[in-house]
């Protein structure tokens, strides 16, 4: 095996590789004595059939076999030989004339990523600003308020107050279809909320002006595409009692209500929603730290990137832009003003590449790691995100796949790198309000997010981009989620049979084509 190297120039490298015949032929003659013992074949005893036919019957699986392995062999040698770091994966290429029997011969490239001094981070000076953000009063309770009007919990009106639109209405109700009460027809303390939509047509109309402890009997009749066939397009009555009335523009979160989600009271539901906002607000400030960190890290360093990891830098920013303008309204015009600030963006994925390698030397030269337990519990979480039948499958693709599991890494590894210049740094703290801190990220604008980048990164982390560049159906997404999310009157064809069961018991159900059709959109 011989190698030549046929360009040095900056931080490419191409080299030729040839693999001589008789290199490729003694290999597959090892393979065969290999698997000989194992070969049946009718007129010869186990393990005794001859090379030769051995040959005959294998020989250009064991052929190509075997110069795949010489190839994968010859391009480790030359990059360990040569003391390379490759840039990303090397691109090989097999001479067009090659043919079993003769030498072949290997084109190997690739870029290698440069030599950085790792800097001593006490020289670096770093200095930054912690933008703290107080947790108010009013923020908890809207939070509470929040959880309480998702559970349907609001108070109820004064007594002798008329039920309207907009109001919850809680009631007992049997129903019957030509004086004969029909399966699933009765049931106790139903909450609907009248101009909703969600019960049978002219149901929720006929509520209006009840007070609570009013009966009354309610016609309607059954729309013909209802999901209970023998109800399709049937008139039917039902007796109701009004047990309470509920004023939806006051929710109701007490100590009776934090007890019925499995807390001891309203102040530990208070502790519970100070504490998420109190992440939140970390986050962001670990955000705004960050982004000011690394603008310190890239005006103070300055060397060549491998142009292939710009490249791959740059495709996935693209495409996830692309794909966000692709939900815009118009999304030719956002495409296309797009596409005015693409140089910009091949400047972020530069400059991205540039602090993922930086970062990456700290972290090596720092001794920082992502231990086995750390890696354990990634690839745990990672799993979680599978169906249960597909979870080992993932598991096993992580272990034999080390770039797979480099991208997993990655993101860890950078936070462990950004937590340990954030020791080192001078910081001083400010107090300020949420919409303040968030102000001084939208300030930042263009993309300042860096990742760690070696040898082995998958070339695959979430990334920010240019606020300015949201696409509006993102931000309408998680509002739709969260509507569905809420008990929902509706019933909806595709439902199991236990879930029809539990439609037919409420008099307030829709017949599901309106539904389907909306989750099929989605």
């Amino acid at each position: 095996m011989q190698t030549v190297e046929t360009l040095n120039e900056g931080l490419k490298r191409a080299y030729t590789l040839t693999i001589s015949a008789g290199d490729i032929d003694a290999r597959v003659d090892r393979e065969v004595a290999n698997i000989a013992p194992q070969i049946r074949m009718p007129g010869f005893r186990p393990g005794k059939v001859p090379a030769n036919l051995i040959r005959k019957m294998h020989g250009e699986r064991l052929q190509a076999e075997a110069l795949n392995t010489s190839i994968q062999e010859g391009v480790q040698k030359v990059i360990a030989d040569n003391k390379l770091r490759p840039a990303m994966q090397p691109a090989v290429e097999l001479d067009e004339g090659f043919a079993f029997g003769k030498d072949a011969e290997v084109k190997i490239s690739l870029e290698v990523l440069p030599e950085i001094a790792a800097p001593k981070v006490e020289d670096l000076g770093l200095k930054l600003e912690r933008l703290a953000v107080a947790v108010e009063d009013a923020a908890v309770d809207e939070a509470v308020n929040r959880i309480a009007e998702q559970q349907n919990a609001f108070a109820p009106h004064k007594d002798g107050a008329k039920a309207k639109t907009g109001d919850i209405v809680v009631m007992d109700f049997a129903g019957k279809v030509d004086g004969v009460a029909f399966d699933g027809g009765t049931g106790e303390g139903m909450k609907i909320e009248i101009g909703s939509g969600n019960l049978i047509p002219g149901f929720e109309d006929q509520l209006i002006g009840l007070k609570v402890g009013d009966e009354k009997v309610v016609s309607v009749t059954f729309p013909e595409d209802y999901n209970v066939e023998t109800l399709k397009g049937k008139p039917a009555t039902f007796d109701i009692t009004v047990t309470a009335l509920l004023d939806k523009s006051k929710p109701q979160a007490d100590d009776e209500f934090a007890k019925s989600l499995g807390l001891e009271g309203i102040e530990q539901l208070r502790e519970l929603m100070k504490g998420q906002i109190e992440q939140e607000h970390n986050g962001l400030t670990r955000t705004h730290m960050k982004r000011k960190l690394l603008d310190q890290l890239a005006s103070s360093h300055d060397f060549d990137v491998p142009p292939s990891m710009v490249e791959a830098e740059f495709n996935q920013i693209w495409a996830q832009l692309e794909h966000e303008a692709g939900h815009e309204e118009d999304k030719d015009a956002a495409l296309a003003e797009l596409e005015k600030d693409k140089d910009e963006y091949r400047g972020i994925a530069v400059r991205r590449v540039r602090l993922g390698l930086l970062l990456s030397e700290i972290g090596q030269a720092n001794g920082i790691a992502v231990n086995d337990r750390e890696m354990q519990m990634l690839v745990q979480q990672a799993a979680q995100q599978y169906r249960p039948q597909d979870r080992e499958r993932f598991v096993q693709y992580i272990q034999n796949e080390p770039m797979a599991a480099a991208q997993l890494r990655a993101p860890l590894y950078e936070d462990k790198v950004v937590d340990f210049l954030f020791d080192k740094a001078e910081i001083t703290e400010r107090t300020v309000t949420k919409a303040e801190l968030e102000a001084a990220i939208e300030a930042e604008d263009g993309e300042t997010k860096g990742h760690v980048h070696g040898p082995d990164c998958g070339h695959d982390h979430d990334h920010d981009h240019k606020p300015a560049k949201k696409a509006a159906a993102k931000k309408a997404a998680p509002a739709e989620g969260e509507a569905e999310a809420k008990p929902v009157k509706k019933a909806a064809a595709k439902k199991t049979e236990s879930a029809e069961g539990e439609a037919e018991a409420k008099p307030a159900k829709k017949a599901a084509p309106k539904k389907t059709a909306k989750a099929e959109a989605e």
